[in-house]
């Protein structure tokens, strides 16, 4: 319960994206997929390859005790979006801080893309490959497993909390 209240009170934080529907969205989403493009040219070369991109341009994440994270971003289908989704996770352990970071799954199968697409709230699994950038490593298509249904790139940390992880966050569609 005391994970809920958390997170639900993340949501209240502003992070910028939940403000303006999904014009504001649509350019968070467009800028950080040229970041992401251009800071690591090799993803470019994944997204190629993948059947659709979740782009999550801005998720908040803040614990004392008891955690969570939030952000809204967009799924792209052949460069095109087609959903809207947000980014929920709560968690309750030895925790203190903030951070923020952006991320983008690429789903590299059309059966990946469709489970998520048709679920009623999809939650990255143990089939998720992980690709963090940190001290400034590169990310490249060649250190990715092409094999991995779902590919999660974490990128673009600032905070105070290290090592970003997926784990337990709850994607839902939303219309903004």
């Amino acid at each position: 319960m005391a994970a809920g209240l958390g997170a639900t009170a993340l949501t209240a934080c502003g992070n910028g994206v939940g403000s303006g529907g999904a014009d504001r969205i649509d350019q968070r989403v467009d800028a950080t997929r040229n970041f992401l493009f251009g800071r690591y040219p090799g993803t470019q070369t994944l997204a190629e390859k993948a059947s659709g991109i979740l782009f999550m341009p801005l998720i908040t994440k803040a614990g004392l005790g008891v955690g969570g994270s939030y952000g809204q971003g967009a799924l792209q289908v052949d460069g095109i979006t087609v959903d809207y989704y947000q980014a929920l996770q709560a968690n309750i352990g030895l925790q203190i801080g903030a951070q923020q970071y952006s991320h983008a799954l690429f789903f590299m199968t059309e059966e990946a893309l469709r489970e998520f697409r048709t679920s009623k709230g999809w939650s990255v699994g143990a089939d998720a490959e992980y690709a963090l950038n940190e001290n400034g490593g590169n990310l490249s298509a060649e250190t990715l497993t092409a094999l991995a249904p779902v590919i999660a790139v974490v990128f673009g940390q600032a905070g105070l909390i290290l090592g970003a992880t997926l784990e337990g966050t709850k994607y839902n569609r939303i219309i903004p």
